[in-house]
């Protein structure tokens, strides 16, 4: 995974540099990280997590600039329909914490 994290840092400081002041590795080791971590000009951060099996999740963290935060993955929600109840559906999910 650190090869993907390092492809995606080096997009993220050569293509968003106006926005993306620097990059860190999160939890784990040095050459296994848990996370990517891009830290933006506004003092907000955005974590990237990524696993083997293609489960994806970014924490775009805006606590101190806004009180929010925004989350994004692709993890399994199976809902069945209400017009087809032998059917599921999958769908990606974005989440909008607002602090208090």
């Amino acid at each position: 995974m650190l090869t993907t994290f390092q492809r995606l840092a080096r997009v993220a400081t050569d293509e968003f540099s106006d926005i993306v002041t620097r990059v860190a590795w999160v939890g784990g080791t040095p050459s296994n990280p848990n996370k990517l971590r891009l830290l933006m000009r506004d003092e907000s951060f955005m974590d990237v997590w990524l696993s083997d099996d293609g489960d994806y999740a970014y924490h775009w963290e805006q606590r101190r600039q806004s009180g929010k935060i925004y989350r994004w993955d692709n993890a399994l929600i199976i809902r069945t329909s209400v017009h087809f109840p032998i059917i599921c559906t999958m769908e990606t999910t974005i989440r909008l914490s607002q602090v208090i």
